[in-house]
């Protein structure tokens, strides 16, 4: 069996022309310790994949404190508030999360848009929050605990980035030709 080309963390070696290499994105996934605990990584992962999105890097990671604090920066502290952050370090430390690199044409946009809104009580049935996961925000303030609300999904091309080269090294993402970008680039 022959091995996926190993590569870094842009797709320029992905044999597409410049035109195509515009198009295509990297984004980062994450199932949280609460979707991970619930055993649906599989059936989450499948959607993606359905939908064409390769999966170029995946791993599976116990989260410290201060990993967590780096995917979760100071920034959610201003915009959210401090206990916000706080409270998502937190979920980090509950168990494994299963994290995951995925490309294709608009990835971030695309992915965000099945993935769902953030509040799953408001995400649309069809989304991966809305299918799986019901909680409000006012439910976990009461509680004061994070929004269990399955999966995280970088918002945009720089979170992405960051995010990607957070998680990942250059070794191990990966660029090889799926059934998806025949039929996408031919």
């Amino acid at each position: 069996m022959k091995k996926a080309k190993k590569t870094k963390a842009s797709v320029k070696n992905s044999g597409l022309s410049g035109k195509d290499q515009m198009m295509i994105e990297r984004t980062l996934v994450l199932i949280k310790p609460d979707g991970v605990q619930r055993g649906i990584i599989g059936k989450i992962i499948t959607r993606f994949e359905d939908a064409g999105y390769k999966l170029v890097g995946l791993k599976m990671v116990w989260c410290d404190e201060a990993f967590a604090k780096n995917h979760y920066t100071e920034d959610i502290s201003i915009r959210r508030g401090e206990h916000i952050r706080r409270q998502l370090v937190n979920m980090f430390l509950d168990g494994p999360v299963v994290a995951f690199c995925l490309e294709g044409v608009n990835a971030i946009e695309g992915v965000r848009k099945m993935v769902g809104s953030t509040e799953p009580r408001t995400a649309p049935p069809g989304t991966i929050r809305g299918d799986f996961a019901h909680v409000s925000y006012a439910y976990a303030n009461e509680k004061d605990v994070a929004v269990k609300n399955i999966i995280h999904a970088s918002s945009d091309l720089n979170d992405a980035r960051r995010e990607v080269k957070l998680w990942f090294g250059d070794k191990e993402l990966h660029s090889y030709r799926t059934v998806h970008d025949m039929h996408i680039f031919n």
